[in-house]
């Protein structure tokens, strides 16, 4: 009877579904009769887009048919949404003085608003950059924590929360401070006297200081 079987299908099965759906200016669309917000990116705003829809995934299709993001499918009865930040934030990077005439300012998280806020002009597109690459390696949600630590600590600078990042999710456990001893002598801050170099190069002829 073995021999006698047919092969399997040299390809697998596709069961998805596929649906084209229309996006509305923030680049999102709606399944389940509207329950359920799913994002795909600023460019593709006011587009339609295909999508392929598995039991435990929903994801947008390129041109290509190759995702452009994907979503955990949502269910129940209630409104929910999806969002995935990586391709919103790597667009405003592009044009960070737009940032707060998009309708995508609005749906930031509070704490990262200030954070922006709180930036220079001339830095939001580099913050923003980094943000985006801080979600590509550890998620938005841990992009988040890291800006929440920088709201903190006041740090707006770049290096700051690339570090802070590092920090938080490093395998390097923090150390507890060091108490010292009484008997270790207090340090006591000491001026140069650097009269004799001067003396020295004024009879060199170099100009001294």
């Amino acid at each position: 009877d073995k021999a006698a079987l047919l092969p399997l299908p040299a390809m697998q099965l596709d069961v998805s579904k596929y649906l084209t759906v229309r996006t509305n200016g923030y680049g999102r669309f709606y399944l389940g009769s509207g329950l359920y917000e799913y994002s795909v990116s600023p460019q593709y705003a006011n587009s339609r887009v295909l999508v392929k829809i598995t039991a435990g995934e929903v994801i947008p299709l390129d041109k290509s048919h190759q995702p452009i993001v994907r979503h955990q499918r949502l269910y129940g009865d209630s409104r929910q949404q999806s969002m995935q930040w990586l391709p919103y934030l790597t667009q405003l990077s592009r044009s960070p003085n737009a940032l707060k005439y998009t309708g995508i300012y609005p749906m930031m998280p509070q704490s990262l608003k200030t954070y922006l806020d709180r930036c220079g002009r001339s830095d939001k597109g580099k913050i923003l950059r980094v943000i985006a690459a801080l979600t590509e390696r550890n998620s938005f949600a841990g992009a988040l924590k890291t800006v929440d630590h920088a709201l903190k600590y006041a740090a707006t600078d770049i290096d700051s929360l690339i570090n802070l990042h590092n920090r938080i999710y490093s395998q390097v456990p923090e150390m507890a401070p060091m108490s010292l001893s009484g008997n270790i002598p207090e340090l006591i801050p000491v001026t140069p006297n650097l009269a004799a170099y001067d003396a020295r190069l004024a009879s060199a002829g170099a100009v001294t200081c």
